[in-house]
């Protein structure tokens, strides 16, 4: 008997790294995936569901994800997208009461290298992928 290793990477919860959004198309690669590498500064590791409350705080701290930026095919998010964020914003949210839902099975397990599971698992959701 043969043992296949997946190529596809981990989520925090241990299992095959899952698809976060593709409508609107997210991810670091823009392919639906919350991936990393050592070229994604940011670490774009958790997949969330955005809120109202989080798109304002981001933008107060400089990122506005709301406006749509086509030249980086980036649509503009509106409440209840999800988003790969990067895992320093989704803490810094959480530090602030804001930090929006995720869905554990599609962030990248490096994201634990920046909170914990535990902290993860308190604001976590069922996936669908739309």
């Amino acid at each position: 008997m043969t043992s296949q290793i997946s190529s596809r990477p981990r989520n925090v919860l241990g299992g095959e790294l899952q698809c976060c959004c593709t409508s609107p198309k997210t991810g670091f690669y823009r392919d639906g995936f919350c991936q990393t590498d050592k070229w994604d500064y940011g670490s774009h590791t958790v997949c969330a569901q955005v809120t109202q409350a989080f798109l304002e705080f981001s933008r107060s701290r400089g990122n506005d994800l709301i406006t749509p930026l086509p030249a980086y095919e980036f649509p503009g998010l509106r409440p209840g997208d999800k988003w790969c964020l990067c895992v320093s914003r989704w803490k810094e949210a959480l530090e602030a009461g804001v930090a929006p839902p995720i869905v554990l099975e599609a962030c990248h397990i490096k994201a634990l290298q920046v909170v914990t599971l535990e902290q993860l698992q308190q604001h976590a959701i069922g996936q669908t992928v739309e």
